[in-house]
């Protein structure tokens, strides 16, 4: 890869001696626009130095003396410079800094400072940072150290051999070794972004492998539940307690909006009187951190209540009997079929049934249903809006066609 490389040597005035009226020299070492400075050891008087050619001044003994000392620190830096380029190393302006000072230049790598990383955002759990943003973190971990064992044969890479093709290797072997979806690749490569960053930022790198790499996510549609498929959960009675708890607990979500991680952890403190005499439910979601407060729909007060006296709800102290998500998930298709709904329902479908059809369709505000979803950005939200406006619409389309043939 090849560098811009410049060597500067300029007096530091703000060092003057005044008895001497001499000043310090240092030279300034510059590649790919990141400077490192070394001291020359050398002073010459303020009025003989020649800025433009970076030496002093005259013939004298003196001049002499330090110009040869100046112009072999220059040598120096530009065969160190020569000599990484030639091997392949790491090269940077604290790299050469580095050799011509004498010390190692630690040649660091993705997984290490990876694990960094990692271990630092651990350490702040509930300071800044959640446990799903360390899981999170930890799973694009251990698919960068998956594609690095499977593309280079190796447990680790160099940050001084990381280059476009690296990321462009990695997506596909997310995709097609993987067989991950492309809005999770994204994400994935978003969370290694950062890693990238961070080497860029303390010169481990010397510019972003990322740059002219494009990184969009594909609009998905937010299946939903209607009013018809959310009338036949209610109307549908269960002979399996489990089942019946499964289809409580999605259907307290469809009132509420809220997610498996908020659901789960819900706990009479989180239930509150508002500012209108009402229950509330106050909580920040463990997603975002951010405040997501909802007023309670009745069939949602009816569903606690439900659960008093519940064995589960008494002895852990939530207010809902809720189970793994995987196992939730799993059941969920099972209540699906048992109702008639021709969709395969998952937990998330509770969230968008609640922005969707209980809310939006009904005349709610985008940013009333915004709030309290806990979205940070309305923009999130308004993704629901379209889905409103693409049921409205198709609904319209119907009512068309059939007012035509009766013409």
């Amino acid at each position: 890869m090849s560098h811009t490389f410049n060597v500067l040597f300029w007096l530091q005035n703000y060092k003057l001696n005044n008895d001497t009226g001499k000043v310090p020299v240092s030279v300034r070492i510059t590649v790919d626009g990141k400077r490192a400075e070394i001291a020359t050891g050398k002073k010459v008087p303020a009025d003989k130095w020649n800025s433009s050619s970076g030496l002093m001044r005259g013939q004298s003994v003196e001049a002499r003396s330090i110009n040869k000392h100046l112009r072999d620190i220059d040598y120096r830096l530009h065969e160190i410079y020569d000599e990484l380029e030639r091997n392949g190393e790491y090269v940077s302006a604290q790299a050469i800094k580095s050799v011509f000072q004498g010390k190692n230049i630690k040649q660091h790598s993705v997984i290490e400072l990876f694990k960094y990383h990692n271990n630092q955002i651990k350490s702040q759990l509930g300071k800044g940072y959640s446990k799903g943003t360390l899981e999170r973190y930890q799973t694009t971990l251990k698919h960068t150290l998956g594609f690095i064992q499977h593309h280079y044969k190796a447990d680790d890479f160099l940050f001084r051999d990381m280059k476009f093709s690296f990321i462009t290797e990695f997506e596909f072997y997310l995709k097609a070794v993987c067989g991950i979806g492309h809005n999770t690749v994204v994400k994935y490569l978003r969370n290694f972004k950062k890693i990238i960053l961070i080497a860029v930022k303390n010169d481990y790198l010397s510019r972003d492998p990322f740059v002219g790499y494009k990184m969009s996510l594909k609009e998905v549609k937010k299946d939903y539940l209607t009013k018809d498929e959310i009338e036949a959960l209610v109307n549908k009675e269960f002979t399996i307690d489990r089942l019946e708890h499964i289809r409580d607990i999605f259907l307290f979500c469809c009132y509420t909006g809220l997610a498996y991680a908020d659901v789960k952890r819900l706990t009479a403190a989180n239930i509150s009187i508002g500012l209108d005499g009402e229950y509330w439910i106050f909580i920040n979601r463990k997603k975002t951190g951010s405040e997501s407060n909802v007023p309670l729909l009745q069939p949602a007060v009816d569903i606690i209540e439900k659960y008093e006296d519940c064995p589960i709800t008494s002895h852990s102290g939530y207010l809902l009997p809720v189970i793994s998500n995987q196992k939730m998930n799993a059941y969920l298709k099972e209540v699906g079929t048992l109702c008639g709904i021709n969709k395969t329902i998952t937990f998330h479908m509770a969230r968008h049934t609640f922005a969707t059809t209980v809310t939006l369709a009904n005349g709610v505000s985008i940013e009333t249903v915004s709030s309290m979803l806990g979205h940070k950005n309305i923009r999130t939200t308004q993704i629901y809006a379209k889905v409103v406006q693409e049921k409205v619409s198709a609904d319209m389309r119907k009512l068309k066609s059939l007012m035509s043939k009766s013409n």
